[in-house]
């Protein structure tokens, strides 16, 4: 069955494709959660050029992400936290704290793009990654540090 996709389904397709998918899958989960229309027959000039103009805006859209990745994994950024004796942090590192640190580099992400491959729990570099695409996931170097209290 041919089913041009509204929106972006993980591991089948992007909005704007048109896609091969079982019967029983389109019934069951793209048309009942609104992720795609049915192609047929009569439509399917309308939906080829919808999706030709689709594939025009990811292009797009693909050259200002990967402009974007080059400028994430350019970056080198540093941050100071309250530590304990054993170069601990107090609190994690947080997915926001990394929104906040790269919006001060003029790069804005969401929370949920922000991938950690274990918490950033003590001092020292860590490798974070920004999720733009399934493709294209640059990383960049966070350096922690102690801040020095005095008593």
């Amino acid at each position: 069955m041919k089913v041009y996709l509204l929106k972006n389904i993980e591991k089948v397709g992007i909005a704007g494709e048109i896609i091969k998918v079982s019967d029983g899958y389109a019934q069951n989960f793209v048309f009942p959660q609104k992720l795609g229309v049915l192609v047929t027959d009569s439509n399917l000039a309308f939906y080829e050029k919808r999706a030709k103009t689709v594939d025009q805006r990811k292009e797009a859209i693909e050259s200002v992400t990967s402009m974007l990745a080059e400028q994430i994994k350019a970056l080198r950024l540093s941050v100071k936290r309250k530590t304990h004796d054993d170069n601990r942090l107090y609190a994690a590192i947080s997915a926001g704290d990394i929104v906040e640190l790269l919006a001060a580099s003029n790069v804005k992400v969401s929370k949920s793009q922000v991938i950690f491959d274990k918490s950033i729990k003590n001092t020292g570099s860590h490798l974070v990654t920004i999720k733009l695409s399934s493709k294209l996931q640059p990383q960049f170097t966070l350096k922690v540090s102690g801040l020095s209290e005095n008593k």
